[in-house]
C-alpha cells in the first residue's frame, strides 16, 4: 500500500555509511528528507549527492537532517563516496543507508516494477518533525532532481506549519503568501499587521508572516 501526505513515515533501523540509526530517534525534533537513487557507480546519482553534501549549510539552516538510499551494500556506498567527493569537490556530510535486503525501499515504496525491477526510483519523502509525511516526489531514473526546488518547498512546508496561509504558484522565500480561504478578510486584516491584498474575496495576499 503506497504512503500518503499525512501518514506516518515508517520506522526503521539500518545500517548506514554514518552508523546504524533507528529513524524516528535520528530525526528527533528535525525534519526530514530521505530520497534513493538508483545504484552506486552511476552518473546522475554522483552529482545529486554531490549537490545535497554542497547545500548542507542550507539544509542545515532549514533544521532538515538529509538521508540517501540505495539497494546497494555499505561496501559499496564506501568505495563509491570519494567519486562524489572527487566530482563535486566537497566532503560527503549525511548518510546513505545500505538496504540490501529492501527493507526501506519496500516500506517507501521505492522500488516500481515497471520502471525497474530491482533498482530504487528517484523518491523524495519530506518528513516534518510529527513524523508524518509531507511533500513526496518521484522522478525516473534518467532525470536528475532540482535541489534548489526542494529547498523551496521546503520553505513552503515550514512557513504553512506555522501560519494560516499558502504559497502561490512559483513561490518562493521572501514572496508574498496567500491568506487561507478558512480565515475572513476581516480577520486576516487583524492577523497580518503586515497587511492583506485582495485581489478576489477568495485570494488575498500578506506578507511573508515570519520575515
Amino acid at each position: 500500500m503506497s504512503l500518503r501526505l499525512g501518514d506516518i513515515a515508517p520506522d526503521f533501523t539500518s545500517e548506514t555509511t554514518q552508523g546504524k540509526i533507528s529513524f524516528h530517534e535520528w530525526l528527533g525534533d528535525s525534519w526530514g528528507m530521505l530520497f534513493s537513487h538508483p545504484a552506486d557507480f552511476t552518473p546522475v546519482c554522483t552529482t545529486e549527492l554531490g549537490k545535497t553534501a554542497l547545500l548542507s549549510g542550507e539544509f542545515e539552516k532549514r533544521n532538515v537532517k538529509v538521508l540517501a538510499v540505495s539497494v546497494d551494500g555499505l561496501d559499496s556506498h564506501n568505495k563509491w563516496i570519494p567519486d562524489i567527493e572527487e566530482v563535486s569537490n566537497v566532503k560527503m556530510n549525511f548518510p546513505i543507508i545500505a538496504d540490501e535486503n529492501r527493507k526501506v525501499a519496500e516500506l517507501y515504496d521505492m522500488i516500481h516494477p515497471n520502471a525497474s525491477a530491482s533498482a530504487t526510483v528517484r523518491s523524495v519523502f519530506i518528513i516534518g518533525p510529527d513524523k508524518k509525511i509531507k511533500l513526496t516526489l518521484t522522478y525516473p531514473a534518467s532525470t536528475g532532481r532540482n535541489f534548489t526546488e526542494l529547498l523551496r518547498v521546503i520553505d513552503s512546508l515550514q512557513l504553512t506549519a506555522d501560519y494560516s496561509v499558502a504559497t502561490p504558484a512559483d513561490w518562493k522565500d521572501g514572496d508574498d503568501a496567500i491568506v487561507v480561504p478558512s480565515i475572513s478578510t476581516e480577520d486576516a486584516i487583524k492577523k497580518f499587521p503586515k497587511g492583506v491584498r485582495e485581489v478576489k474575496p477568495y485570494l488575498r495576499y500578506t506578507p511573508q508572516p515570519n520575515k
